[in-house]
């Protein structure tokens, strides 16, 4: 398998369009310190195609920003099937930009798909003909294979919240972590879980993995506060602060991987400066931070 990281970004990007915090200042005026980057999104590549997981509102720009997504013929796209973790519109809004009369097949659970189709009037421009956006469901616990691909998936609970335009009650399908394989084997995994309040609740899924992508959007529990960018705590949009005694990190010390890579990384983050402490506290303690355009084998 090989993953690319298609976008790294937490909602809003890098420079955010509405935000004037250090991180989003550096990233206009171009400087080497913070790279701008893209809304959340990966590129998994097996040995018979191209699986999209989570489709960012920015899919189009990461599509140009990636060959290997280009037009192979007059209509096509090499994005084999899309796989959806939640339904955010972080991570499902760049299906509507997809929609030009192109088919795509869609992984997601129950609870996501019902939200974002059947639910949702915008939904009808996807559905133009018959198989224009067809729908494989996925459960937590069971191996999905992913034909169009040549790659399976399993699933897992991982707890968050759900979206504000999905107002039911919180369910464990809401939104899912995935261990991805090559189809038939059971050698190398990429483990992805880049949204969770909980990461002891994910461990047990972590183990074993040979790349992790985990949820790095913010270092502390009052980042926002601190910079003046609001008053919600990391912990009450769903997220498990990577820093300090009880921060993802520390709760993971002893987790075993070829690389742990932090993503879906806030722009109020400090570990987005290349220079910061914080980002040398988590590179010592194994972490790499994600960028766009990042490339790993697995």
């Amino acid at each position: 398998m090989r993953v690319r990281v298609l976008g790294s970004a937490a909602g809003g990007g890098v420079p955010q369009w509405n935000c004037g915090c250090d991180n989003c200042a550096l990233a206009r005026r171009g400087d080497a310190r913070v790279r701008p980057r893209t809304q959340d999104s990966l590129l998994v590549t097996g040995e018979i195609g191209n699986l999209l997981v989570n489709a960012s509102p920015d899919v189009l720009r990461q599509i140009e920003a990636t060959p290997a997504l280009s037009p192979r013929a007059p209509r096509d796209t090499p994005i084999s099937a899309i796989v959806l973790t939640n339904g955010d519109l972080d991570h499902v809004l760049g299906l509507f930009s997809l929609r030009e009369s192109q088919p795509l097949v869609v992984y997601a659970t129950d609870r996501v798909w019902r939200g974002l189709v059947e639910r949702n009037a915008i939904a009808r421009t996807l559905a133009r003909f018959d198989g224009h956006l067809v729908h494989r469901r996925i459960a937590i616990g069971d191996r999905r294979e992913i034909p169009e691909a040549g790659l399976a998936i399993v699933a897992f609970a991982a707890p968050g919240k759900p979206p504000v335009h999905l107002p039911d009650a919180p369910h464990a399908e809401d939104n899912v972590g995935l261990r991805i394989e090559a189809a038939g084997a059971n050698e190398r995994v990429v483990t992805i879980a880049t949204a969770q309040k909980d990461v002891d609740a994910v461990r047990a899924s972590l183990e074993g993995s040979d790349v992790i992508f985990l949820d790095g959007t913010f270092f502390s529990s009052d980042e926002l506060a601190s910079q003046r960018l609001g008053a919600a705590r990391a912990e009450d949009m769903a997220h498990q602060p990577i820093g300090g005694e009880h921060g993802s990190i520390a709760r993971l010390g002893g987790l075993r991987a070829n690389r742990k890579i932090l993503t879906h990384i806030n722009n109020s983050n400090p570990i987005l400066r290349e220079d910061s402490a914080e980002r040398a506290w988590a590179l010592a303690r194994g972490w790499e931070v994600a960028f766009d355009g990042m490339e790993i084998e697995a």
